[in-house]
């Protein structure tokens, strides 16, 4: 069963977007990845949130650049959580509209939101709402985690 969902407004979000799915993949989580447009594709958007408890989503991560109205309009569709991406595009005003865009959500309709382009720490935090319930996944973040502490102990050593 697929237990994270990983979607974007458009194809071109896809080299920010593919660092959500690496990690996920490394760390063992299966996930799915497709491209939703909220505004090109609406109904696509509607049926692909409305369905996704069902088929057993666990987490979605949506990533959308410009407006950025995805991962916003599909948490307003699901009681799933929703961890926005903002990407930074070729339309985009430095970031800072997808970054609001997907940051200042009203009352009600949450969206955890990562750092623009931040895609790898959005597949972190998917993997850690799925390790709430899978110790499995838990050990793998844990050691993922002393990785890191290593890497700055080493490269502390080499100054």
């Amino acid at each position: 069963m697929i237990e994270v969902g990983i979607i974007m407004g458009s194809k071109s979000d896809m080299p920010v977007m593919q660092a959500a799915k690496d990690f996920l993949d490394e760390i063992g989580i299966s996930n799915e990845i497709s491209i939703v447009s909220a505004h090109r594709t609406p109904e696509l958007m509607v049926e692909y949130a409305k369905s996704a408890a069902d088929r057993g989503l666990k987490v979605i991560i949506a990533g959308a650049g410009g407006a950025a109205h995805l991962p916003g309009m599909t948490a307003s569709l699901t009681t799933l959580p929703v961890i926005g991406v903002p990407v930074k595009s070729s339309n985009s005003v430095d970031g800072w509209d997808s970054i609001l865009s997907i940051l200042q959500m009203p009352n009600g309709i949450p969206v955890a939101t990562v750092a623009l382009n931040g895609a790898k720490n959005a597949g972190i935090l998917a993997a850690r709402i799925v390790g709430a319930y899978r110790p499995d996944i838990q050990q793998k973040l844990s050691l993922y985690a002393e990785e890191m502490k290593q890497n700055v102990l080493d490269s502390g050593k080499s100054l």
